[in-house]
């Protein structure tokens, strides 16, 4: 990519998080705006800016590009330009993670991120075992199939999980299962941040593992990468990365599917230009969806979850057309 081309996704980012802080049922104008962050004028917009808005946003930035940056891992690591973390059942069993430490009465982000986590991890290696024995593991078209049995035995496993649960919390998990940010919190905001960095960084640093299992796995091994150590880490991480923003924000979908494409189309080839870019992305294509979502309909909100499903549900017919 151009050096261009990174001034222009740093602007968009830029712009995206000025715009998710600035409009919502309340407008507030460029001044009102940095005065409140700085804590002065009004104390009505002080608390709107600096309590309800600026976390979500900052919210919305560390999820999407946790799952941008794991479904471009996902996505060089099988050679599979379908794969993402909802479509592979990985944000699936990280749900059925969580609503079970909530059902269990566990508390805090920490044992629900961690409990997603345990799903997440179980879900991909479920996904690639039932790949395996279907005939062919890193087969597009095979890897999509079985993430979506998985997904839907996930589904089914939360419904039974939530056919106890009195009424409210049904209508809470239905609702954080279609992904929503807002119960955004700035230590929630915190943990996903710390949890998104350590993944991020153990990704960027095997970077070019995930070239090289693009290549293939006889190539992978020509090149000296041990595709029995570096795959399993790479799926762990990838899982850690997808299974944080399902505890932080629910279900959201197709945005591990989407962005990693728009990075590539502008120009990423290997792994670690391909996953900064998707970061970048993401962030702002997750915050833009917020804004809509919370926007579009006021003072209705929509699901976060369904705005991104809008638009990658076309997105993931067209791909399927040009695959074929």
């Amino acid at each position: 990519m151009t050096s261009s081309r990174w001034f222009v996704l740093v602007g968009v980012l830029l712009v995206a998080v000025t715009l998710g802080v600035a409009f919502g049922a309340v407008p507030i104008g460029v001044a009102e705006l940095l005065d409140a962050l700085r804590g002065h004028g009004d104390p009505r917009t002080v608390s709107i800016v600096q309590d309800v808005r600026l976390p979500r946003v900052l919210l919305a930035l560390c999820a999407g590009a946790a799952l941008a940056v794991s479904g471009a891992t996902l996505q060089g690591v099988l050679r599979n330009p379908l794969a993402e973390p909802y479509l592979l059942g990985v944000s699936g069993g990280a749900a059925v993670g969580a609503v079970l430490a909530v059902s269990a009465g566990v508390g805090g982000a920490v044992g629900v991120s961690g409990a997603a986590f345990v799903g997440a991890s179980g879900a991909t290696l479920l996904v690639l075992a039932v790949a395996r024995l279907a005939g062919g593991r890193f087969d597009p078209r095979l890897l999509v199939m079985a993430g979506v049995v998985v997904g839907a035995f996930a589904n089914a496993a939360i419904m039974i999980v939530l056919s106890g649960a009195s009424p409210t919390a049904v209508r809470g998990a239905l609702w954080w299962m279609m992904g929503s940010l807002a119960d955004a919190d700035l230590p929630g905001v915190v943990t996903l941040a710390a949890i998104v960095a350590l993944g991020g960084s153990v990704l960027l640093a095997r970077a070019r593992d995930i070239d090289a299992l693009g290549l293939g796995e006889d190539a992978a091994a020509g090149l000296g990468v041990s595709v029995e150590r570096a795959a399993p880490v790479l799926f762990l991480a990838a899982a850690l990365l997808a299974a944080s923003t399902v505890a932080a924000a629910g279900l959201i979908g197709f945005v591990g599917l989407v962005v990693p494409a728009i990075a590539r189309s502008l120009g990423a080839r290997r792994a670690r230009p391909t996953m900064v870019a998707a970061a970048l992305i993401g962030g702002a294509l997750l915050i833009v969806a917020d804004l809509v979502a919370r926007t579009i309909r006021a003072p209705i909100e929509l699901p976060v979850g369904a705005v991104t499903a809008i638009v990658g549900v076309p997105f993931f017919l067209v791909r399927m057309g040009r695959l074929r």
